[in-house]
């Protein structure tokens, strides 16, 4: 586990190894035991190593046996003994016992074909000196992280976009319509950065820059339109257990301390569960849990420890621990506004104190669907049976409906629901039950200039975010309805901002994160199944996996509903961060960057104050992106 840069010229001309070191620097927090770098006249490749296999030996970069190949890797590659024992019998030599040798090995005897044998979560770029050629390639559900930027006269790289800055003409302008997603989804969705000059590699993808020219090429997607392979669930279930038990296993090997997040919930309960059955020593189990009890899963994480004896750690985030807030939007470099990123920080932290590696349970809820807007779509269809007059008026009565504690509240959730069942368009439905600004609520809330940026839009042309949602929704429409849902979220939500969460989260605290429930091999496996066989009814949410495993979940946990990780913003910003949100989003220096009105913000936060509204992931994501401009972009005066 790494973090990698680099930057490739057009011509020849040798590379400031100054500004090589500068990125490379900036990474440090992802790589804290060794780094290395490698500069000719046309390229520089660089890395920061968090040492976890080959841990004397792994240093990077890493030349071919020939020297015409330089290779740096951020991630993990779990096949790699079975890879390297191929490549021995053809007669290659190694050199080190790493699993970044085995890639580069690999390039050089299969070139862009080499990705779609690497089983496990990378990022890496190989710098081809003879041909003058770059390849980057990403891992298939974007776990590590790749951004670029072309510039004048060459192609820079890095796991993280302030590593890009220190090159001279990269575009650093701010981009309206990524700051008009983020208000939507909470993320900005690849290719887009929060720069015009920057792009994100999408998951699933590689890059190839020569001669001055990017191709950006697809190697991998889920099985869309194959049927079943299993004529029933009772021998899908035995395959289920099967393979997430061997995906499991692969993620085992390490040379350092390992353990697992136990939330208490039912992903990540399988995955100790599992571990408990691999090792030989007590699994060592880290939860996290908040002051306010309704948020808490804490009690669910300790009975799941009970049952395997694991070596169980627990800690409690509060408010005053929002002090932290600052450093992650640093961290992240970008606006980001999953409020989840707080505790999972915290946890990672944490964590890291006693292990360098912990497994997790992300990607349950894609694969088996797990969220209560998957209930709430299939729901809609019957409510879509209602003429519509009537439906502005039921509407119109949801909107009398208090709104307090979101996201938990029956209110809260109704009026969500009901507010999407004014669209029949999927996309737009989606959108309405996940988004944090709806278009109404942002045409109120922006400053002339923000709207002169954004431009006007077409009629009956989509917002952007149901455009990028509809895109997935309409490449899944061969498949069933569920599993059109689940393949949407498996393509914008998790990677852009599940992933970009815990990877961002884990490793600024130099912890690498492993995640079986996104093996490729078995999200391959699960996605070939009928939908009805995950989300089963109106009801049976993760049917198929909770049989699976069902001798192995204590009792209560497989019953109990979908919590999430949600934070108690809604008092927290009538509280203790009541003071901080005024001073931070509501001051001169914020309201200067010209993107709200000042009247509808103060607005806003009345209804919040009074209680009449639960604004609290609202104020979250613009508290986020005053802080993300404070710590990245301070100098931003408006459009």
């Amino acid at each position: 586990m790494c973090g990698i840069t680099g930057a490739v010229f057009a011509s020849d001309g040798r590379v400031d190894r100054a500004r090589l070191q500068k990125a490379n620097d900036l990474l440090r927090h992802r790589g804290p035991d060794d780094e290395g770098l490698y500069a000719d006249e046309r390229a520089g490749l660089a890395m920061r190593r968090l040492a976890i296999i080959d841990v004397a030996g792994g240093h990077q970069p890493i030349e071919s046996r020939d020297g015409s190949l330089v290779i740096v890797l951020n991630g993990e590659i779990y096949n790699y003994p079975a890879l390297r024992a191929g490549l021995e019998a053809e007669g290659y030599p190694f050199k080190t016992k790493t699993d970044t040798e085995v890639v580069l090995a690999l390039y050089e005897k299969e070139g862009a074909a080499c990705v779609r044998r690497l089983r496990g979560m990378f990022a890496f770029a190989v710098w081809d000196k003879r041909r003058k050629r770059l390849f980057v390639a990403r891992d298939r559900v974007g776990k590590k992280p790749l951004l670029y930027a072309l510039r004048p006269g060459g192609l820079a790289f890095a796991s993280e976009l302030r590593s890009l800055m220190v090159w001279d003409g990269v575009d650093a302008s701010v981009n309206a319509k990524a700051v008009d997603l983020f208000l939507s989804l909470q993320y900005i969705p690849s290719p887009r950065t929060i720069f015009n000059g920057v792009q994100k590699l999408p998951p699933a993808h590689t890059l190839t820059y020569e001669d001055g020219r990017v191709v950006i090429e697809r190697y991998w997607d889920l099985p869309l339109g194959e049927s079943s392979p299993f004529k029933d669930p009772g021998e899908a279930e035995a395959a289920v257990r099967e393979k997430l038990i061997d995906s499991v296993r692969v993620r085992l090997l390490s040379e350092v301390p390992l353990g697992a997040f136990l939330s208490g919930g039912i992903d990540s309960s399988i995955v100790v569960a599992a571990m408990a059955g691999l090792s030989e020593k007590p699994v060592k189990t880290f939860s996290i849990g908040f002051d306010h009890e309704e948020f808490s899963e804490l009690p669910y994480a300790r009975q799941v420890a009970r049952e395997y004896g694991t070596e169980h750690h627990e800690f409690v985030v509060s408010a005053e621990m929002a002090d932290v807030l600052p450093k992650l939007a640093w961290h992240y470099g970008e606006p980001y506004a999953d409020a989840s990123a707080l505790p999972t920080y915290y946890v990672s932290r944490e964590t890291r104190k006693h292990v360098t590696v912990a497994l997790n349970g992300d990607g349950g809820d894609e694969d088996f669907g797990g969220y209560v807007r998957y209930f709430a779509m299939k729901a809609a269809r019957l409510y879509d049976a209602v003429p519509g007059p009537l439906k502005t008026v039921i509407t119109a009565g949801a909107e009398l409906l208090p709104e307090k504690d979101a996201p938990f509240s029956t209110f809260w959730k109704a009026k969500r629901f009901l507010r999407s069942g004014l669209f029949t368009d999927l996309a737009q439905r989606h959108l309405k039950m996940i988004c944090y600004f709806s278009e109404e609520d942002k045409q109120g809330l922006y400053a002339p200039g923000m709207l002169a940026a954004l431009g006007e839009r077409r009629p009956g042309e989509r917002p952007d975010a149901a455009t990028y949602l509809a895109q997935a929704y309409e490449k899944a429409k061969g498949t069933d309805f569920v599993n059109r849902m689940l393949y949407t979220d498996m393509v914008t939500y998790l990677p852009e901002c599940l992933m970009a969460k815990v990877d961002i989260a884990s490793m600024a605290n130099s912890l690498e994160g492993r995640s079986p429930f996104l093996d490729h091999e078995f999200m391959e496996l699960v996605y070939r199944m009928p939908g009805e066989w995950k989300l089963k009814g109106l009801k049976g949410h993760k049917w198929l996996l909770k049989r699976a495993f069902a001798d192995k979940l204590p009792k209560g946990i497989s019953k109990r509903p979908k919590m999430g990780f949600g934070i108690p913003l809604g008092p927290w910003f009538r509280g203790k961060l009541k003071r901080y949100w005024e001073e931070t989003v509501l001051s001169p220096e914020a309201l200067s960057r010209g993107y709200f009105n000042k009247a509808a913000l103060t607005a806003m936060w009345d209804q919040h104050q009074s209680g009449k509204r639960d604004h609290g992931y609202r104020l979250w994501a613009l508290l986020m992106l005053e802080l993300w401009h404070r710590e990245c972009l301070p100098g931003f005066k408006g459009f």
